[in-house]
């Protein structure tokens, strides 16, 4: 049986032709020819098997044979927040792991306590992108800057909104039986906050539940960020999948 290459190309079907970084893998790595199947990834929900038809030293060409739509596995948005670390590399593992996993959308947000003020949202979506065609998801999370605490917790949102924090004095719900809840509304929205390694300040957990988040614990065992941050989207994602 013949690997399959999974290659990511916004607006396939129109483009016919391999993105620049696509095409070096393709030429140079795999050493692929016309004639050579290839699949194509779109990140809006569809693959499509494709023929390459012709390659140059830097060019590659095909065309598309066949449309598969994809269905998804998860119900409702799964949106993680959360403050980047001071190593980044942790962050890059959460986004590679999340993707893998399965969340809609992943944002950084900068809190009282944030080690970091900036992220590099183009080098942390290439990574969306290679987790995306490394697990064969049909749509690609999209991956946001850092966006301030208060700015975050103000806008309007639907489904379960959840703050993960560590103090014992203010209640909190287990986030797995939490999402479990049933909505009014039937809505399967999920969004979860993740502070930094020092957690939120007690002022932003009250702000957040002032603006309609609940306080949330993901277990008994204090995890690290990144740890957190991954427990919280695998939670979500066994709470919605179908």
């Amino acid at each position: 049986m013949k690997e399959q290459r999974f290659f990511y190309v916004p607006d396939a079907p129109a483009v016919g032709e391999l993105p620049l970084d696509e095409a070096t893998h393709a030429i140079r790595v795999l050493r692929m020819a016309p004639g050579d199947e290839l699949y194509l990834m779109d990140g809006k929900g569809s693959f499509y098997l494709a023929v390459m038809e012709q390659v140059t030293n830097k060019k590659a060409f095909y065309h598309v044979v066949e449309t598969m739509p994809q269905q998804r596995t998860w119900k409702g948005h799964i949106h993680l927040a959360i403050a980047p670390t001071k190593m980044i590399d942790r962050m890059e593992w959460l986004v590679e792991k999340a993707v893998e996993i399965g969340v809609d959308e992943i944002s950084f947000l900068d809190t009282a306590f944030s080690e970091r003020k900036v992220v590099r949202t183009d080098r942390l979506q290439k990574i969306a992108v290679a987790a995306m065609k490394q697990s064969r998801k049909g749509w690609l999370t999209n991956v946001n800057g850092m966006v301030p605490f208060t700015q975050f917790v103000s806008q309007s949102r639907n489904g379960k909104l959840c703050l993960a924090h560590c103090y014992p004095e203010k209640a909190k719900a287990d986030f797995f039986s939490f999402l479990q809840m049933p909505e009014k509304d039937d809505n399967q929205d999920v969004t979860i906050l993740v502070g930094p390694e020092g957690d939120f300040s007690i002022d932003e957990v009250d702000l957040a539940e002032s603006k309609g988040f609940t306080g949330v614990s993901l277990g008994t065992s204090r995890l690290r960020t990144e740890t957190a941050g991954l427990a919280a989207v695998m939670m979500a994602h066994l709470a919605r999948r179908l």
